[in-house]
């Protein structure tokens, strides 16, 4: 799941990156109203969370411009608490409302929410459940099974896993798993994507007969079905 950040606040935005990346989210940030429009209007995200205070244009225009080109869900946050506020911001299209401050738990809890109720009213070409012989993940739960057996990813693991998912056949790279899993520019000296492979590996192919994850070697990882 894709998500797009829109705060000024650099240390806010950063803390809200850090969090929703632990969680297992892929996480974009913008600190500007006007940027904030722009990479909304042209890249797909799941979840926009926007900050009604912004320079430039504020939340409120930047979300009544988008809602001319996109349904995708919103939650605000802004330090205004009263309730002709929070009755504003919902009539301009917000999907949630959230004060600040607030605790992380309560954001990740209503995130988890709206990115369910947008998969209820995707169209069935939006696919949220990907399988691969007897491996099958579903993106919107964060579960992933094989031959009926629970795998007990972590979110980092999951998010990795679902990033090769949805690119299945296609070899990736070390940068490119580091920059879209870590948001990391990749180190020659890091081997931080070897070590979530290899427990990956462990959890996904190990305990079964046929494996899925592939090493292609001097180029990267596939996840694909051999037989």
């Amino acid at each position: 799941m894709k998500i797009l950040v829109v705060e000024d606040e650099v240390k806010a935005a950063g803390y809200l990156r850090k969090g929703l990346t632990e969680e297992g989210y892929q996480v974009e940030v913008a600190h500007s109203g006007v940027d904030g429009l722009h990479m909304a209007s042209v890249n797909e995200y799941d979840l926009v969370i926007l900050d009604w205070m912004l320079p430039g244009i504020d939340g409120l225009a930047v979300l009544s411009a988008l809602r001319h080109t996109r349904s995708v869900p919103v939650l605000m946050l802004t330090a205004r608490g009263q309730v002709e506020d929070r009755v504003r911001g919902l009539q301009s299209g917000a999907d949630d409302y959230l004060v600040k401050p607030f605790a992380f738990s309560e954001l990740v809890a209503r995130v988890q929410v709206l990115l369910r109720r947008a998969s209820g009213s995707r169209t069935v070409a939006e696919t949220t459940l990907y399988k691969v012989a007897d491996l099958e993940v579903d993106m919107v739960r964060r579960k992933a099974s094989r031959s009926g057996q629970r795998l007990e990813l972590t979110p980092k693991e999951f998010s990795l896993l679902a990033l090769l998912l949805r690119r299945q056949g296609h070899v990736l790279s070390r940068t490119e798993l580091a920059e879209q899993v870590w948001d990391m520019n990749f180190d020659s000296e890091t081997n931080v994507v070897e070590v979530a492979i290899r427990r990956l590996r462990s959890k996904l192919d190990q305990p079964f007969e046929r494996p899925l994850l592939h090493t292609v070697r001097g180029m990267g990882y596939v996840l694909e079905d051999r037989t």
